[in-house]
């Protein structure tokens, strides 16, 4: 890391080279040896800065550029930026390169907001190409540091082929490239397969790595064709490691696994449905051996069973408690293990990940639907428990990242709170109360007609199977015929297989987030689906959710490898659409479906990454040019 700080700092300080700053600094080269002295004795940078603010005229300069190269290299972001908001009093400083410097100091703090902002001023003046690539590669790191990088490479891209093409170096532009370009579908890949030769080449070796990735041979091939594809490439800077590594990344080769699942107590019920979902994704596969342990053993016993068995794979445990006993315990440290559950320590080795049925992915994909639809005013009606408002504080506290409008928050604690709750929030109670003062100013019978609220725009429903078909028709009874129809969306809650089988109706038009195994004709194993319900025709839904979770689990662990390398890289399971994040968590995207006409119907609805408030106001300049 400290090499590629000292990278950075000879880099950026090239940036001034033809500048009148460094003409005064070759100028203040035979200041009086008893100045040099006393700078030669400052060893840091807070203290060569401190020692800066008593100097005057050029003396002072020089201190200030030394500080700045020091902070850098030491990694002390905030001290930079206090350093290069001093020079900015200096006329003779190169100021394009300072407020570069600047935005450099915010973003590595996480001010990312105050980094575009700088960036976005300096884009007029810039003239130099090594300023407008450090321009474009700064905006990058700012869009990939929110969670963007579909909207960074657009920048990396300019970045690469400006440096590229005038012969110069961006420090750490490959290694940040690579990294963004790495988390794209194959499909965000290909859209980006055009422009310069540069782009070019950076998406189609991002192509060869997402095709090839587990195929050594055929890897290596296609990385020798594309070296000859593209001579003299700046992904070549990295590439020799980055093949290394690659070609090393051959699937897991399972033999022996084991798999923790509750075998006893309160939660056998919940073992024996993980059970179910390990041999059917087992069936077939040319596993050696697989051995179910009970994982409310104790530490010691699961490592005896363990190191007995010479397992190759851990699946499980499930239960929280269990994780943390074994994580503090050591037990499961020199196994891959694929936790079922999240876990709220820290991970403790990197061929550890976490699966999990996490309502918190539902909730992300609706608000992104939401933002992609143009909705300004969601209603969220959740119960009054810690899983109702942990959901609606997540969801509100993502909301605020996009959206200066608040949501309407409605929590009920049962079923004769409902009511008052939704006419309460939409405003009807206040229309009723206006209709009865009308009501007793006439002494003949008035015709009046409540009204509701017109500014909500869709409403978020995070309650239960049975919470959901109370709440429909109070939301339908109490929307104003003036009104256009708010459309309505649910989690996977919301929908249950054993409900559904005599009661649809109450339901009609409502959208859903939901595994694709909940949802007839979903998925392709349609055979599986058939036997599951042959055998299980009573299973209750969370028994059916964690057969699916356990059938995935399973099936992916000749895919775990490339698909924690490989941010964009999918694996297409029952209980969705899966990725692997860099903290070891498996993600989740649903299937979309919707009650129509007595029937559940999938249904495609558009989603897209949405922006952060602070960008959406530079993303719209960018779009107009």
């Amino acid at each position: 890391m400290r090499l590629k700080l000292v990278s950075l700092l000879i880099v950026l300080s090239g940036l001034s080279a033809c500048s009148t700053t460094e003409k005064q600094r070759n100028n203040t080269e035979n200041q009086s040896s008893q100045s040099s002295m006393a700078q030669s004795q400052l060893t840091d940078a807070q203290s060569m800065y401190q020692a800066a603010l008593n100097r005057h005229g050029a003396d002072k300069i020089q201190l200030l550029y030394t500080a700045r190269d020091a902070a850098i290299s030491e990694e002390r972001w905030s001290l930079l930026e206090k350093v290069c908001l001093e020079l900015e009093a200096t006329p003779s400083v190169d100021q394009i390169q300072n407020k570069l410097y600047i935005a450099l100091a915010q973003e590595h703090q996480g001010k990312s907001d105050l980094a575009l902002a700088q960036l976005q001023q300096l884009e007029p003046q810039l003239s130099q190409p090594e300023h407008q690539a450090w321009h474009q590669y700064l905006t990058a790191r700012v869009y990939a540091s929110q969670g963007m990088p579909k909207q960074a490479m657009t920048y990396f891209f300019k970045a690469s082929t400006l440096s590229s093409k005038n012969n110069f170096t961006v420090a750490n532009l490959n290694k940040d490239l690579w990294q963004s370009l790495t988390q794209l579908s194959s499909y965000a890949l290909e859209r980006f397969n055009r422009g310069s030769v540069v782009q070019q080449g950076w998406v189609n070796l991002a192509l060869y790595h997402q095709v090839y990735l587990g195929a050594p041979v055929e890897l290596h091939q296609a990385m020798n064709n594309w070296l000859r594809r593209y001579p003299g490439h700046p992904a070549a800077e990295v590439l020799p490691k980055k093949v290394t590594e690659l070609v090393q990344i051959e699937p897991l080769n399972v033999k022996r696994l084991a798999v923790l699942l509750p075998q006893s107590g309160a939660n056998e019920r919940l073992g024996d449905a993980l059970k179910a979902g390990v041999l059917a994704a087992l069936d077939g596969q040319s596993l050696e051996q697989t051995l179910f342990i009970d994982e409310s053993l104790s530490a010691a016993e699961i490592a005896l069973k363990l190191s007995e068995f010479k397992a190759d794979f851990v699946i499980g445990p499930l239960l929280k408690s269990n994780i943390e006993k074994l994580t503090n315990e050591q037990t499961l440290v020199d196994y891959p293990v694929m936790h079922l559950n999240t876990f709220d320590g820290e991970r403790i080795s990197q061929q550890h990940f976490f699966f999990a049925l996490n309502p918190e992915h539902e909730v992300q994909q609706a608000l992104e639907r939401f933002l992609t639809a143009g909705y300004q005013k969601p209603m969220l009606l959740a119960p009054n428990n810690s899983n109702g408002q942990r959901l609606v504080e997540y969801f509100n506290a993502q909301w605020q990242r996009y959206s200066e409008v608040k949501p309407q928050i409605g929590f009920y604690s049962g079923k004769d709170d409902m009511p008052k709750t939704i006419t309460g929030l939409l405003e009807v109670d206040q229309s009723k109360e206006r209709i009865k003062v009308v009501k007793s100013l006439f002494k003949q019978e008035v015709e009046s007609e409540t009204r509701s609220r017109s500014d909500i725009d869709v409403v978020y429903i995070l309650g239960d199977a049975t919470e959901t078909r109370l709440i429909k028709p109070y939301l339908d009874v109490n929307v104003s015929t003036f009104a256009d129809r708010i459309p309505l969306y649910a989690s996977s809650k919301s929908h249950s297989k054993q409900i559904d089988r005599t009661d649809k109706g109450d339901l009609d038009g409502l959208y859903f987030t939901e595994l694709p195994w909940m949802l007839d004709g979903q998925i392709a194993q349609h055979n599986l689906r058939q036997q599951y319900d042959s055998l299980w025709p009573e299973n209750a839904d969370i028994s059916q959710r964690l057969f699916a979770m356990a059938f995935d689990a399973a099936s992916m662990l000749g895919d775990v490898k490339q698909l924690s390398m490989v941010q964009g890289k999918r694996f297409s399971g029952i209980s969705g659409q899966l990725s692997i994040a860099s903290n070891g968590y498996v993600t989740r995207s649903l299937d979309w479906a919707q009650y129509k006409n007595k029937k559940i119907i999938s249904v495609d609805l558009a989603t897209e990454q949405p922006i952060p408030l602070f960008m959406q106001s530079a993303v719209g300049i960018n779009a107009a040019k």
